[in-house]
């Protein structure tokens, strides 16, 4: 074999070693990406199953299809460019974009919460009423509501990855938001995937003939209720969490640590004194700070939006 050839077998090698390097690099940032959302992609899960509701089984999977192909196309389309434009041309912009996004999901979180104790107290921006039915079927107002509110969690998760990875060069800052956002619509919608129809496959078993599947059949049926109301109480509590740790944090870049450096003493009291259980102590003092902040926070941002922020957005909607 020549010298050249073997002096070329090295070189791709070594780029071969690179670029092993470099995909590991993206998939570690694009986990931690995820873990940070986890809290956005939670509540992406609870709230999609409520659009199929009503619709003929056979519409459900279709409807679920073409919520998640509006969803990748939010991300991959126009949020991604968004993101990296504003990273090259205001990076300075990002904090004070993630925190808006955090005092949203504190309100949502918030908003959600008042309804569960006082039932029909408002309505959210997602919720506000949109094209009249006779314009369009009823499927596709649906569908058009879900991804539009997509866009905005999806928003706060494209916001939440770029934040992740601020030293990234621009290909690695773009290969992780297009990482984080195909494997997020994945993962979120195909759990709405098998949540919708888990119903029809618990019916199905409890048709067979052998006892245990249909127990199983008849247990999946009677269970799922309950199921989607824990993934709500789950992805209202994360929303808060989230939200008011986005909040803690960007206050902490502009200098107001107070409450950043009180939830970390809090957690690191709670890991002393729960040595067995040491992190997951500390986490949960942290996490539960965190939310408490932001329910307090959401709460306040409940009338304002109501009274100011809802009434503009549907005078703007009636003018176009």
């Amino acid at each position: 074999m020549s010298v050249g050839l073997i002096a070329l077998l090295d070189d791709v090698a070594a780029l071969a070693k690179v670029a092993a390097a470099s995909l590991d690099d993206i998939g570690g940032q694009a986990m931690k990406a995820g873990a940070k959302a986890a809290g956005v992609v939670i509540d992406d899960a609870a709230v999609t199953p409520r659009y199929v509701v009503g619709f003929a089984a056979a519409r459900e999977l279709p409807i679920v299809g073409r919520i998640a192909w509006g969803s990748l196309k939010n991300k991959l389309l126009f949020l991604l460019p968004g993101a990296l434009a504003l990273s090259l041309l205001a990076p300075w912009a990002i904090t004070p974009l993630l925190m808006l996004g955090g005092a949203y999901l504190c309100f949502e979180g918030a908003e959600k919460v008042i309804e569960a104790i006082f039932p029909h107290h408002g309505m959210t921006l997602s919720q506000s009423p949109g094209l009249a039915e006779g314009d369009r079927s009823l499927e596709d107002q649906k569908v058009a509501s879900a991804i539009q509110t997509d866009f905005i969690l999806s928003a706060e998760i494209m916001a939440i990855t770029l934040a992740t990875v601020p030293e990234a060069s621009f290909i690695g800052q773009a290969a992780v938001l297009a990482v984080v956002g195909i494997g997020i619509t994945l993962v979120v919608y195909g759990a709405v995937a098998l949540i919708v129809k888990a119903d029809d496959a618990g019916v199905a078993l409890a048709r067979t003939g052998s006892a245990p599947l249909r127990a199983l059949g008849r247990g999946i049926v009677f269970g799922m209720p309950y199921l989607l109301k824990a993934l709500a109480i789950i992805g209202t509590a994360a929303m808060v969490w989230v939200g008011g740790g986005i909040i803690v944090h960007g206050l902490e870049e502009y200098g107001i640590g107070g409450l950043a450096h009180a939830l970390h003493a809090g957690s690191d009291a709670a890991a002393a004194a729960l040595p067995a259980i040491g992190g997951l102590a500390g986490w949960f003092v942290a996490a539960l700070g965190s939310g408490i902040l932001g329910l307090i926070l959401g709460a306040a941002l409940v009338p304002v939006v109501e009274k100011l922020v809802i009434p503009a957005w549907r005078r703007l909607r009636n003018r176009a």
